[in-house]
């Protein structure tokens, strides 16, 4: 048996593990292992490139911006950040039709701002949002579909974690990344704003109505949301402003948002230790992922898998948006089984250079940022995508009375937004390039 051949048997073997609930790290990382040791012969290699990928892994600088991302999220919670959002959106637009909804949506995109996991946004807004929802009569189904929607704007807007792996992987500029996400994430925030729109006037039973309070108590909802309007001012502008570096502007983020919620009184040496333990754990995870993709995509260079992919596509002459397509449908089928971050580790080193071979009539920079972007927004897609749609989960926790099954009803709308979504802003590319152009 070849290398290439053992290479292509690798894919049915990690879908397998993967089935069989194997986690997708350990996964990619045992298959990559036993890959090594069939195409060498032995476990020599094997066992060397387990200590030099671990520590060219993790040597990375730009890895550390991701525990910074991470705590910056946990510090703005305890700071009120998330709950100040959605009151302030909550006061201008909650008083129409759909609108506390609408104001979730709002507060979602906001919270992405300052916390780039799609996860945490979502389980934030719906301890905050989703008492209001069913105090002014919103249907179940409606309200945990709402939030598991908005939630996906954590890992859009940026910053995100999401965006910043995909640079490292494919050797881009994260802060250009950064970028180009901000249209496609206001775009996001604005489909899902219309679809609410439309929901609430054929389901008029789905979402009550809340008084019109007075414009004196708007703006000071208004105004207690600067905290969250300078620390995005301080992270994101002083990135694109080449005050400091992404990593810098994460740990600027970090500090500022710690003492915000010092200030606040949410920060407290307990929520102190709390917040470094689950920056602790949640980093631990991520980074064995990175590991356990490093290992497997090492294993599939040696074997030229990706390389005899991008030659074969190229060979055949299809046309460059059919491929895209393809490419693209195949996230949407994945992000039904996978999360986010595995997607992207898993298959990056796969699909980029079959991209990168093919003439978009781009630059090489440009078509990897547009292409970082619609995958981003395919993934997202994903974590509210039935039947393993991760955000799903998260917000049906925290209604059990509302049956999974209506927030797979109410969620499609959502899906349909994102898809159409997709298909302008591949269609369009100059969209998203249009701030970095």
């Amino acid at each position: 048996m070849t290398n290439f051949e053992i290479g292509l048997l690798s894919f049915p073997a990690l879908l397998l593990l993967i089935f069989l609930r194997v986690p997708i790290g350990l996964t990619m990382f045992t298959t990559g292992f036993v890959g090594l040791w069939l195409t060498n012969g032995s476990a020599f290699m094997a066992m060397a490139r387990l200590k030099t990928e671990t520590f060219t892994t993790f040597s990375s600088y730009s890895l550390s911006i991701v525990p910074m991302f991470l705590l910056m999220g946990c510090f703005a919670t305890l700071g009120g950040m998330s709950q100040a959002l959605f009151k302030a959106a909550e006061a201008w637009i909650g008083h129409r039709k759909g609108g506390i909804a609408m104001a979730a949506i709002g507060a979602c995109a906001g919270f992405g701002a300052i916390c780039g996991s799609s996860l945490a946004t979502a389980a934030t807004m719906g301890r905050v949002a989703l008492p209001e929802l069913r105090q002014y009569g919103y249907a179940g189904g409606f309200s945990t579909a709402t939030l598991a929607a908005g939630g996906t704007l954590g890992i859009l807007i940026p910053p995100s974690i999401v965006l910043v792996i995909y640079a490292i992987l494919t050797e881009q500029n994260i802060a250009k990344l950064f970028l180009a996400a901000v249209i496609p994430g206001l775009l996001a925030a604005a489909g899902y704003v219309l679809v609410i729109s439309i929901y609430v006037r054929l389901n008029p039973k789905a979402a009550g109505v809340r008084e019109r309070v007075g414009y004196g108590e708007r703006f000071r909802a208004l105004f207690n949301v600067w905290p969250v309007l300078l620390v995005f001012m301080a992270v994101v502008g002083g990135i694109y402003a080449g005050i400091f570096t992404p990593t810098e502007g994460a740990a600027v983020g970090a500090l500022g948002t710690g003492l915000i919620a010092w200030w606040n009184g949410g920060l407290t040496r307990q929520s102190l230790v709390s917040s470094f333990l689950s920056t602790g754990r949640s980093t631990a995870m991520i980074f064995f992922i990175v590991l356990g993709a490093g290992f497997y995509n090492g294993f599939l260079a040696l074997t030229q898998v990706p390389q005899e992919l991008s030659n074969f596509v190229v060979e055949q002459g299809f046309s460059p948006w059919l491929v895209l397509a393809i490419i693209l449908v195949l996230y949407l089928i994945f992000g039904c089984v996978m999360d986010s971050l595995s997607m992207i580790l898993l298959t990056i080193p796969i699909f980029f250079p079959v991209i990168s071979s093919l003439d978009f009539g781009m630059t090489p920079e440009q078509v990897a940022i547009w292409f970082g972007i619609l995958v981003l927004i395919v993934v997202e897609v994903g974590l509210i995508t039935p039947p393993v749609g991760m955000n799903l989960f998260i917000i049906n926790a925290m209604d059990r009375g509302t049956p999974i099954t209506a927030t797979y009803r109410a969620v499609m709308w959502f899906v349909a937004s994102d898809i159409v979504r997709v298909i302008v802003l591949a269609a369009f590319p100059a969209i998203t390039l249009f701030l970095i152009s």
